[in-house]
């Protein structure tokens, strides 16, 4: 048994995701009372913080020079280890300086994992599995962020372990899984040669747009939506850390569904209701002031990240097979490019108005949707969007 599962691919995806989501769901659940609690953070230095941790994001086109020199497969112990090791001296560094310095240390880690992982999954995963499949793996990976919330919630609760020896766990568990499966796996051979120079296509122009829309998106939520749980409304670390279980528990359920109906209703439909979505919880961000209402909007705003799954499944059916790991590599950039400036500047915004970071979110949400329109029912390549003839 532990055999067939060294020489299975969708095994490794799993464990990759795994791995990944240990060290970086500990991070995430930590930054905002850790910044504000020990490094003193405000607005503008958090919004500054966000955006330099997207950096690597928006260079992660250079994992197409460095797959020259290294395999993928390679590729994805180093970033495993990278990331394990970034998080892991996170919180001997309780200052500003130290926490800009760990955070780039740990976000090259993450950004490459994430782009090489979305590249082999793309590579390995058959079209019409695919999205029952990334279901499953995007399930997983809310049971692992669960696993690290309720042992962060007990580390903190009842034992008062301090932030430094947290991350220290977390991100040694990532650095060990790193170094074991790069013993133990199996390598696999490409079943497609990847191109190794960077490009972008002009058939793939929808997916770029929508992929730049929905970085934007995550930044807002990620960024601000938090930070305004812990700034306006006071929430602690330990009921931080609950209302992320909440979300781990419910996706567990929610994004197997999610790829079963992606599987049955198409890219299209499923991209309407998430952008649909996002226009109502932004605009209710913007005028909250009930906590048990900000809960609520937390946790569906979290659950329509399943549906992202759909541009990845849209991208895998318009795509030539061999541009996998190059689109996988361009798209991650586009989906930084916002990144890199839009927490720096709503960061200053943030502290003029609340209320209009979280109406620029909307109109991101209203550009996402009129896109939406121009996805095929049955997309394939060469009939990448309505514009095209079929």
């Amino acid at each position: 048994m532990i055999i067939n599962f060294l020489k299975s691919r969708i095994a490794l995806l799993y464990l990759i995701s795994i791995a990944m989501m240990f060290s970086f769901s500990s991070w995430m659940s930590l930054l905002n009372n850790f910044a504000i609690e020990l490094a003193s953070f405000n607005g503008a230095q958090i919004g500054i913080l966000q955006s330099i941790r997207e950096i690597p994001g928006f260079l992660a086109f250079g994992v197409i020079f460095v797959l020259m020199l290294v395999s993928q497969q390679r590729l994805v112990y180093i970033s495993m280890i990278l990331l394990g090791i970034g998080v892991a001296i996170t919180g001997f560094f309780p200052n500003v300086l130290g926490l800009y310095i760990t955070t780039i240390i740990m976000s090259i880690g993450f950004h490459y994992l994430e782009t090489l992982n979305q590249s082999l999954s793309l590579q390995w995963l058959d079209k019409t599995k695919a999205p029952i499949i990334l279901g499953k793996i995007t399930a997983i990976k809310s049971f692992t962020s669960l696993i690290v919330f309720v042992l962060i919630y007990f580390m903190m609760k009842f034992y008062s372990i301090e932030y430094k020896y947290i991350y220290l766990f977390f991100g040694g568990v990532t650095f060990v899984i790193g170094i074991l499966a790069w013993i133990l796996f199996d390598h696999f051979k490409d079943d497609v040669i990847q191109e190794k120079k960077l490009q972008l296509k002009k058939e793939y122009w929808l997916f770029y747009l929508l992929t730049f829309f929905a970085g934007a998106r995550r930044q807002i939520f990620m960024v601000f939506a938090t930070f305004m749980l812990v700034e306006k409304f006071n929430v602690d670390v330990q009921n931080m850390v609950s209302l992320l279980f909440i979300n781990s528990v419910l996706n567990i359920y929610f994004a197997p569904f999610i790829g079963r109906f992606i599987a049955k209703m198409g890219e299209r439909i499923t991209l309407r209701i998430e952008y649909l979505g996002l226009i109502f919880i932004f605009v209710s961000y913007a005028f909250v002031e009930n906590l048990y209402f900000a809960y609520a909007l937390y946790i569906a705003d979290h659950l329509l990240f399943s549906m992202a799954i759909a541009l990845k499944t849209y991208f895998q059916k318009i795509a030539d097979p061999k541009d996998f790991a190059n689109a996988s590599a361009v798209s991650f950039t586009i989906n930084h490019i916002a990144a890199v400036f839009l927490p720096a500047l709503l960061g200053l915004i943030w502290l003029y108005s609340h209320s209009l970071v979280f109406i620029i979110g909307a109109s991101i949400g209203i550009c996402s949707f009129s896109l939406s329109f121009l996805i095929p029912q049955n997309p394939t390549m060469g009939y990448e969007t309505t514009l095209k003839k079929q």
